[in-house]
């Protein structure tokens, strides 16, 4: 008995097939992107770091003195206007540094918002020329919320 052969014809795809797959596979990832960063919104706070001239004298004479001997971020509001403060402690001599890198706002729920402050802290090599005498690090932003976030954390990385 004769096993029948069959043969397959691969029929190559018209080039108008590959523009309109194309075409979908483009728009289907451009509503994506919309979707996570516009509708959604990927949490992102803008903020602006401040110098120490422009930050205001209640932060400086009422609410730092409170917590400049802790390790923490917190956050005011003054003015309608919402600032975060990143605090380092007591340190035994100058050299030590905080920079804000990032904020986010995560949804844990339907009601609690996070605020998230990544920072990095920076500290003195040794054998730097410090200043001797005892500091407290802080740093100062103002942010484009709207209104005091339901709770905050504080995310540290230490540079080398």
């Amino acid at each position: 008995m004769k096993i029948p052969r069959i043969n397959f014809k691969i029929v190559k795809p018209q080039r108008r097939t590959v523009k309109i797959i194309g075409i979908i596979v483009v728009a289907a990832i451009v509503i994506l992107l919309l979707y996570n960063f516009i509708i959604k919104g990927d949490g992102s706070v803008e903020y602006q770091v401040l110098m120490d001239n422009e930050i205001p004298e209640e932060i400086t004479g009422d609410i730092l003195p409170q917590y400049k001997q802790l390790e923490r971020a917190l956050a005011c509001s003054y003015n309608s206007e919402v600032y975060v403060i990143v605090t380092r402690g007591e340190k035994p001599t100058g050299g030590y540094d905080i920079d804000i890198v990032d904020m986010k706002l995560v949804k844990e729920d339907d009601e609690t918002e996070t605020l998230v402050v990544y920072t990095s802290f920076t500290d003195p090599e040794p054998g730097d020329i410090v200043t001797q005498v005892i500091t407290y690090p802080y740093e100062v932003a103002k942010t484009n919320l709207e209104r005091l976030p339901d709770k905050i954390e504080l995310k540290v990385q230490y540079d080398d």
